[in-house]
């Protein structure tokens, strides 16, 4: 995916292999299992040319990660821990950027009854709550380990592989194929 995102544009396996052999070595087979099986999760939409598909991505990369936060973030059993342990690991251009982007959104949305009246309240709580020096609290634990793999984090196994961390299961040492 990282090589998909990277393009911003459709792309065929041959430009991906041949983007990936800069710095390893890759079978054609590897990237094309690779896209397919992308296209198959619905991480890519493809459509032919010739006799090739060329892959384009079917979200950007910042609407994954935002799917990644809240699949996390929504497994927790207490949110606001969470987002207040999150916070505090936040760096302070981290924190910068979290600022403008609650801007953004209050200025998109109209107020709902509970909501700060002032963008600066709800940005000053989230400063308070990501102050440095603090540390999360107690009952901002990590959520538990279920075993489970979500659509996101085979996606991201599957980035890895295109994007060269590491080989696809089954794989020959150094990515030669089965």
């Amino acid at each position: 995916m990282t090589r998909v995102w990277e393009w911003n544009r459709p792309v065929t396996v041959r430009e991906v292999l041949e983007d990936l052999q800069k710095e390893r070595s890759i079978a054609y087979t590897t990237v094309m299992t690779v896209l397919d099986n992308l296209h198959q999760k619905g991480w890519v939409r493809r459509e032919a040319e010739g006799r090739a598909y060329r892959y384009e991505a079917v979200s950007t990369r910042a609407a994954y990660s935002a799917a990644l936060m809240n699949e996390a973030w929504s497994t927790s059993d207490n949110q606001a821990a969470a987002l207040v342990a999150f916070f505090g690991m936040m760096s302070p251009e981290q924190r910068h950027a979290l600022r403008d982007a609650v801007r953004m959104v209050q200025a998109d949305e109209p107020d709902e009854p509970g909501d700060p009246e002032d963008p600066a309240e709800l940005t000053e709580a989230v400063e308070r709550a990501a102050a440095p020096g603090d540390t999360p609290r107690q009952d901002a634990e990590p959520a538990p380990d279920t075993g489970r793999t979500t659509g996101a984090q085979e996606a991201h196994g599957a980035d890895a592989a295109a994007s060269g961390e590491g080989d696809e299961p089954g794989a020959a040492p150094g990515g030669k194929g089965r």
